[in-house]
């Protein structure tokens, strides 16, 4: 298989329908506020640990 071959397969096979984007289930929202609670969650707990600074 060339390069050329596998990159035609790849654009031909990322212009499907039907694949536009994630689940439908997942919000962003809830996704991007999970992450920052979580984030914020470790700093929390370095804080808590780092107590010597």
């Amino acid at each position: 298989m060339s390069l050329h071959t596998t990159a035609q397969s790849l654009v031909s096979l990322a212009a499907e329908p039907g694949h536009e984007g994630g689940h439908n289930s997942l919000s962003p929202f809830l996704t991007g506020g999970g992450a920052l609670f979580v984030l914020l969650l470790l700093l929390w707990i370095t804080t808590r640990f780092n107590r010597d600074r």
